[in-house]
């Protein structure tokens, strides 16, 4: 399976519950501290492909899920398919 990837902050509620709904699936993760990693709003635009207003933003292999909400939907879509 394709490895998730969150970019997010600290201190930011969404990137901690999408980090904690990864791990209780345990669904392979990488969580990127965008301030610890030195990415700017503009570098997370480029890798987004669009603007960024908030994080987490996240990925499952090279596809672009969204943030929390639309993660959440994306795992209740996959759960269901896969039944």
């Amino acid at each position: 399976m394709d490895r998730f990837t969150v970019f997010g902050r600290p201190g930011c509620g969404y990137c901690v519950r999408a980090k904690e709904v990864l791990e209780s699936r345990e669904l392979p993760m990488l969580y990127v501290d965008i301030h610890a990693e030195g990415i700017s709003k503009a570098d997370l635009e480029k890798t987004v492909g669009k603007p960024v207003e908030t994080v987490p933003q996240i990925f499952h292999g090279q596809r672009y899920i969204g943030g929390y909400t639309e993660l959440a939907v994306y795992l209740k879509d996959e759960l269901e398919v896969s039944r």
